[in-house]
């Protein structure tokens, strides 16, 4: 089996290429070898390697420069996963590519199923929904793996910023009306794996959109909460600092957050049986974060 990771230096990716190095015939790269904007670089690489799979774990996530960098977003978002499907269909190969929760506007009070109305608010959003879509045009074997809240060992992410303020400060507001399902990258690596496996058996024929997060849903202010938790109990920290709850609209910020971003898993488990990440599990490997 040969196997292409884009983005192996992400959050996601580099879990995926440690996990698959050993198993298969694989090709991991970062921006450095591949551009997935560069159209001609993607087709050759893909046409040089012939990949059965392409999982695509690169991306821009800066949500909040995507604002004032609109075309770079919609360049890595779009433009890419668009080549690397048109690729992938060239020489009959299945693209999974990892999109997220901000496709939707965040406003609906029921847990997001996949089938659901999509309303992006902000520019990172808008380009991911977009690289779904491209996706779905260039090719019919994909898999679309949208997840939320997501944190590991690599890059930047919600457990890795605690960490690093309570080093510095003895009181931290965090937000409280925004729900999600924080997700261990190593489970969406875990879940990318096991997703190829099943297509790979035979036992997997239906193609297009899953969710993947993890569970139980919490607010950020609830997240805080485990990870100083955590972090007590792992003698990264002395003490816990003193935590309050504020709204959305007391941390303004260039991109509107969603407040409801549970996604209904659902799918993934009657599809593939895949349960949803156990965030409380992964964080009590909380001293590999920091």
């Amino acid at each position: 089996m040969r196997i292409l990771i884009t983005g192996s230096q992400g959050q996601v990716g580099s879990l995926l290429e440690k996990k698959l190095r050993d198993e298969c015939e694989l090709l991991a790269v970062g921006r450095e070898k591949l551009d997935i904007s560069d159209r001609n670089s993607v087709i050759e690489i893909v046409t040089n390697f012939k990949p059965d799979y392409i999982i695509n774990a690169a991306a821009y996530t800066a949500v909040d420069k995507a604002e004032s960098e609109e075309a770079l977003a919609f360049a890595i978002n779009s433009d890419g996963p668009s080549f690397l499907a048109e690729a992938a269909n060239r020489i009959g190969a299945v693209i999974l590519h990892i999109s997220t929760d901000y496709v939707f506007d965040g406003n609906d009070e029921s847990i997001y199923t996949e089938n659901m109305s999509v309303g992006p608010q902000g520019i990172y959003g808008k380009s991911k929904l977009a690289g779904e879509k491209a996706i779905a045009e260039k090719t019919d074997k994909y898999i679309i793996l949208r997840t939320a809240w997501v944190f590991g060992e690599c890059g930047h992410n919600f457990v890795k910023t605690m960490l690093r303020i309570v080093k510095e400060r003895d009181s931290i507001a965090v937000v409280g009306d925004q729900y999600g399902g924080p997700t261990y990258a190593g489970d969406i690596a875990d879940t990318l794996i096991k997703m190829v496996e099943s297509i790979a058996s035979g036992k997997h024929s239906r193609w297009g959109i899953y969710h993947y997060t993890g569970m139980p849903y919490v607010s950020w202010y609830e997240f805080a909460e485990a990870i100083f938790s955590q972090a007590l109990e792992h003698t990264l920290i002395k003490k816990v600092p003193s935590l309050s709850s504020i709204p959305s609209s007391a941390y303004p910020t260039p991109a509107k957050r969603p407040k409801n971003s549970r996604l209904d898993c659902t799918k993934i488990k009657e599809q593939f049986d895949i349960e949803p990440s156990d965030w409380k599990l992964a964080l009590k490997e909380i001293s590999n974060y920091k």
